[in-house]
This record gives structure tokens, sequence and C-alpha cells, in this order.
């Protein structure tokens, strides 16, 4: 064997050596997590140049958050969304911290919900924060504990276990703020209930002393099952919030109307309608009242053009029918009958004091 022969064959081995320490130290260095590393390093210094947050299920469900000028909004509804909310995601994903690594097998991902979200079978959530200079991904799995859940970030095998635990639902309604209008019962003066269906009343009350309020026609035959029994109605739009929000549709012939009037001159009409088990409102704000104008304007310009869906026990609330305020008929006979039964023994108690009275003079 020549010399030059031996040198090539040294080279192409040294070659060899080289190739196999740097790919033994790729290897490593992808594996090379330890406790306390943060999963997405970097994010936690650019929190605040994150502009979009994308949250994508298997099922297709996916949210859009954006960030606007001074809040940010849930794409998919072009409504604001919770931005404390939102915040806490950020801060949770920026803190995420290694607490050991899991299996690195494609099979085992179902088991720790981070298969890759490309089927509707996947439980997991991607997440994409995004920036100007970098998009952080990861896929948020199913939780271990109550401080700690599975992750992976989708570029990469490794499973990892990871502090805090971290819970995102890819709804866009899961994001929307839910503060929707709050008006304090002792505000309320009067509601006009104008029912889709069936009659229409007015309860109302003359004071704000006045504790209860009066309920107008009221059938023949017919009492308030308490003289309480309409105050829920005016209490009905106190921390009223949301569950979803459309954009306003063409009117519809069969509204119910509740008009809230206040003693300060505010007036809210409330209109609603059911849409199979979606339970939907419309507000329109107006003000007879200096003093409340500024308001009235602000509501105007929060609520108008939105059609808002309401928990059905507050839209049950809002518009309750005449007959749910009133005793039914066999308990309105009933208390008829006591009535009168009560007005004869206290006439019959006079009469014989009368009697007692005329006997004793003789």
């Amino acid at each position: 064997m020549t010399s030059r022969r031996v040198i090539l064959l040294l080279a192409a081995g040294l070659i060899i050596i080289a190739f196999a320490i740097w790919l033994s130290s790729q290897r490593h260095l992808e594996r090379a997590t330890q406790a306390g590393d943060l999963v997405l390093p970097g994010l936690e210094k650019a929190l605040n140049s994150v502009t979009e947050i994308r949250l994508a299920k298997g099922d297709q469900t996916h949210t859009t958050l954006k960030k606007g000028a001074t809040d940010w909004v849930v794409g998919e509804r072009d409504y604001p969304a919770d931005s404390g909310k939102v915040r806490k995601l950020l801060l949770d994903l920026g803190a995420l911290n290694v607490v050991e690594e899991k299996t690195r097998n494609p099979a085992n991902y179902p088991q720790l919900g981070v298969e890759d979200t490309t089927t509707p079978k996947a439980t997991g959530t991607r997440v994409a924060a995004v920036t100007p200079a970098k998009v952080f991904e990861i896929i948020i799995g199913k939780s271990s504990s109550a401080k700690s859940g599975y992750v992976r970030l989708p570029t990469t095998p490794q499973a990892l276990l990871a502090a805090q635990s971290i819970t995102v639902d890819a709804d866009p309604k899961r994001w929307l703020d839910n503060t929707l209008i709050g008006i304090r019962q002792e505000r309320v003066k009067e509601v006009e209930e104008k029912p889709a269906d069936g009659p229409g009343f007015t309860a109302s009350r003359e004071k704000k002393e006045q504790s209860d309020f009066t309920v107008s026609n009221i059938p023949k035959g017919r009492k308030l099952s308490s003289p309480a029994a309409a105050d829920p109605i005016a209490g009905s739009l106190d921390s009223l919030t949301l569950d979803d929000v459309r954009k306003a549709g063409a009117g519809d012939a069969k509204l119910s109307h509740a008009i809230f009037r206040t003693f300060d001159g505010l007036e809210l009409d409330v209109a609603g309608r059911k849409d199979g088990t979606h339970a939907l409102i419309a507000i329109t704000a107006r003000s007879s009242a200096k003093e409340t104008a500024d308001e009235a304007q602000k509501l105007t310009s929060q609520l108008q053009g939105w059609e808002y869906e309401i928990p059905s026990y507050k839209y049950d609330s809002i518009f309750t029918p005449m007959d749910n305020l009133l005793m039914k008929l066999v308990e309105a006979k009933k208390a008829d009958k006591a009535d009168k039964t009560k007005t004869g023994a206290k006439a019959g108690k006079k009469t014989d004091k009368k009697a007692e009275a005329q006997s004793g003079a003789k």
C-alpha cells in the first residue's frame, strides 16, 4: 500500500469520524433539555411584541386573537377579546419551563395529547404566538396535574412535561370580553313588556324608596303571586354577560321587547328572540335627560349593530310573561275565599260588639 493511499484512507476516516461527532452533537443538542429550561426561549422577552395568537385543534376549531391599537380582538367575531385572559396566556407561555423529557415515539403522543393537530382525533391545541421576528409554536396537550402538563414543539419529536399546567380553548366565544351591561335594580323606574305573543304589561314604581313594583293590566280575577313578583324583571340587566355575539341581521317581526326606563332618564330597549336553543338580544340605548346623555351615547357605540347570545335564565327573566307573575287560578280562588272569610269574620265581630253595646245601654 502506497503512502498516498494511506493518507487518503486516513483522511476519509477523519471525515467519517468528524461527521459522526457532528451528528452526535446535533442529536445531543436536540435532546439537551434540562429541568428548569424555558420551553419557548425568547418568548418571555418578546411578549410585548406579540401581534397575533393563533389557536387551532384537529377538529378545525380555531381562534385568531389580534392585537389592536389599544386592545385585543377576536378575529372570528371582530369583537373585543378578554384582554386579561389573553395576557395571562402569553405570560404562562413565556414562563413555561421543562420538568422532564417524556416520549419521542409518535405512537405514544396521543396518550399525552401532543400529536400533530392535523386530524380530527387530535386532542391537543396548537398555539402560535406571532412576533415580527419569530413565530413561537407549541402543542398544548393533556394536564398531568394541577401544576404541570404535557407539551411538544411541532418541529421536534421530544415531548415534555412542563410547568405550569396550561389549558387553552380554541373556541372563539371563550375569548370574548363577556361583560355586556350593568343596570342596577335601584335605578329602574319601570319596565314595559311587549311580548311577541301574549299580553303586555308594565312593572313600575313612583319612587326609588318603593321596594316593590306594581303591575298593570292584571287580568280580572287574577292576583300577583307576591308583592315582589315583578322585582326580578327590574334587576335582570344587572351584571348581564354574553355567551356569544354575532353581527345583527335583518329585522324580525316576531321580536319581544322589554323597555327599561331609569329614574335618571336612561332608556334601554331590549329586543329578544329565540333561535333554537340560543337566546338572542339586541339593545338600543336612548336618553331623555342631560345627565344620562353621555352614558346612552357610550352604550350605543358599544352595542349598536350586534346581536348577543345570553344565558337562557337571564333571557327568561328579562322577558317574563304575565302569567309567570300571577297566582295559579286555583290558588287565586282560595285566596279570594280566605279574604272573604276574614272580611266576614271581621264584620261579625263588629256586629257582636255593636249588639253588646246596645244591650249594655239598655
